[in-house]
């Protein structure tokens, strides 16, 4: 019989399924801490998603920064993921100002207002995907200004690409997190956006950022010295290749249904990724 997996692995593979399956890459040694480090990301970032006013999703920030406190005091609280958090950190010596630049930077999620250019998306990215990624590579023990500057590129081209994949599940939500200033330019209609209705101008805009995470997805690349240990959280970048094919299939549409699955043979593109030692 199979053992069930902790409550904090099995959530991730449920609702983070991209990330979990590139910590099966990881030395084993590290594999636990990493699946701690996701879920509680995932945990983060789904605020404004189970919250129904900005001030909840306040209390439920500030729930977290509570708990890195009693985690960086000794004193970590009884939940299915702070407690594999703590060992994360003991084990690690993961920063407490890493951890708490990715709830400060979700905050942003419960303005409900979109960003106002790519530039702004940019920081936004930055701060959440390209900011994990740096503290997935201190679980790692990778110490690598290479690293650091692929997984900011990286993390930017796969925070584009999340939100690209979450335009149905923001559309019905009446949340938009594609820049004004590209919506703008294409002439896009919000009405017809929030009736999850494809359009030209949506595929414009669509195309526009598929291309900028293309563009970032090339310059984490283009870093060399780019260490071997580093390579597990680096493999989005194999599975943002796939995710670009797959938009131009569908023509830029984000409301296409063949987005939303996970696409064919993923963990064995993984797989052949890093046995080649590749990216």
């Amino acid at each position: 019989m199979v053992a069930a997996l902790p409550g904090h692995v099995a959530s991730l593979r449920q609702h983070d399924r991209d990330r979990y399956q590139t910590c099966l890459f990881a030395p084993a040694a590290a594999r636990d801490h990493l699946f701690a480090l996701y879920a509680f990301n995932y945990e983060v970032a789904k605020t404004a998603e189970v919250v129904s006013e900005a001030m909840l999703g306040q209390i439920r920030l500030q729930w977290w920064r509570e708990s890195l406190e009693g985690i960086y005091t000794g004193a970590p609280r009884a939940h299915e993921v702070v407690e594999p958090l703590a060992r994360a950190v003991a084990a690690t010596d993961l920063p407490r100002e890493g951890l708490e630049a990715l709830i400060t930077a979700r905050e942003f999620d419960l303005e409900g207002e979109a960003p106002q250019t790519l530039e702004a998306l940019e920081r936004y990215a930055a701060g959440t995907s390209s900011q994990l990624l740096r503290l997935a590579l201190k679980v790692l023990g990778v110490e690598s200004a290479s690293a650091e500057g692929a997984a900011h590129h990286l993390g930017i081209a796969w925070a584009y690409l999340g939100l690209l994949r979450a335009v149905p599940f923001h559309a019905r939500q009446k949340r938009l997190y594609l820049p004004v200033d590209l919506c703008h330019a294409a002439g896009l209609d919000y009405g017809e956006f929030f009736e999850l209705r494809g359009s030209e101008a949506l595929s414009a805009v669509a195309r526009d950022l598929g291309d900028a995470a293309a563009e970032h997805l090339r310059r984490a690349r283009a870093v060399t010295g780019v260490p071997r240990a580093a390579r597990a959280p680096l493999l989005l970048a194999t599975l943002a290749d796939a995710q670009l094919r797959r938009l131009d299939v569908a023509g830029y549409d984000p409301f296409h249904p063949d987005l939303q699955a996970e696409a064919p043979g993923q963990i064995w593109r993984l797989a052949w990724a890093h046995w080649r030692g590749r990216y």
